[in-house]
């Protein structure tokens, strides 16, 4: 570079600490990887169970439907649920789906389903929500140390009845 140059600025990203060189994970990655590390297992992401359907396509087919997190030593599924599952984002909410409904009940739907269908088959469904968490104006998560105070308490209650030592 030369003594006139000035050095391109850089593009900036949120960064954890420590991690400076790598940008900032989707909270549903950090809160997976905080419950990976609390129950010392490794989750099955995006697992797909094949009793766990979408609704039926112009085709007749059913696609199955993916879990954020599934431990199958515990049979145990963790959801981890953003903003557009709690409240309405009309952007994304008003585009049709092969249900022709739209996106926003297709996914409470799936939600419900998702709640009903996991324990028939002998599933524990421990659903985290971002307003558990603390967060700032865009509901993103301020990645505080009591994040994972919340998610050990849910997960106790949780797993209590189904842990048999």
């Amino acid at each position: 570079m030369g003594p006139n140059q000035k050095p391109l600025p850089q593009k900036q990203s949120k960064r954890i600490e420590g991690f400076e060189d790598m940008p900032r994970p989707k909270d549903e990655t950090y809160i997976v990887d905080l419950c990976d590390d609390i129950l010392g297992l490794k989750a099955h992401r995006g697992h797909r169970f094949d009793f766990l359907l979408g609704d039926p396509g112009k085709s007749g087919r059913q696609s199955r439907l993916p879990v954020d997190a599934y431990y199958p030593e515990r049979n145990l599924v963790v959801e981890y649920h953003e903003r557009q599952h709690c409240e309405r984002t009309p952007f994304f909410d008003q585009r049709k789906t092969v249900s022709n409904m739209t996106r926003g009940e297709q996914r409470k739907l799936y939600d419900r389903r998702r709640a009903e269908v996991l324990p028939r088959h002998g599933i524990t469904l421990v659903v985290l929500c971002y307003r558990e968490f603390e967060h700032d104006s865009s509901k993103r998560l301020r990645r505080v140390p009591g994040d994972r105070i919340v998610i050990e308490n849910r997960l106790k209650r949780r797993l209590a009845d189904s842990l048999t030592c």
